[in-house]
């Protein structure tokens, strides 16, 4: 019994001088905060005082809501990769193969507008390729919207601008 007790001490007195943890929190993309004992990227440490029922407030930055809409808008980049820029697409049926390339990452949530000649087409999508039908011959231009997860445009691509040609019955050239 006296062996047990005296394990039991030396545990509560090692305990009482362990290294405190340490506590990271950082806002994920739904603007939730999320507590760790991990960092990660822009994760801010939480200092914990020596009081175990006492720690400090995270910053107010973390909750501007207003720094992160604007830290969205510089971080997403999206850009229309085909057709290629003045580029002509030759197809009879009018069928144009159009595909987006969004940086960083295209994240779970995002949605993609595409606009032909100043139309939108069709509804917002979860990626950014499309397959245009029944186009008319002719120049056109094209561009895409990133929208977040409440709707929020976040970038647009530079307008492109193709041309779409069909062989024609009377002059097949």
């Amino acid at each position: 019994m006296k062996k047990i007790l005296f394990i039991l001490l030396i545990g509560f007195v090692t305990s009482l001088h362990a290294e405190p943890k340490k506590i990271f929190v950082w806002q994920d993309p739904n603007g939730v905060l999320v507590f760790s004992d991990t960092p990660k990227l822009n994760a801010e440490e939480i200092k914990l005082n020596t009081n175990p029922n006492i720690i400090k407030s995270v910053s107010a930055a973390i909750f501007d809501a207003s720094n992160t809409e604007k830290n969205a808008k510089e971080e997403y980049k999206i850009s229309i990769e085909q057709p290629k820029e003045l580029g002509t697409v030759r197809d009879n049926t009018g069928s144009v193969y159009v595909s987006g390339k969004i940086e960083p990452v295209f994240e779970r949530g995002l949605k993609v507008k595409l606009y032909l000649d100043g139309t939108l087409y069709g509804e917002a999508k979860n990626s950014s390729i499309y397959i245009l039908r029944d186009v008319d011959r002719g120049e056109h231009r094209i561009y895409m919207e990133l929208l977040d997860k409440s709707g929020k445009v976040i970038a647009t691509s530079p307008t492109r601008t193709f041309y779409l040609h069909k062989n024609s019955i009377i002059n097949p050239n």
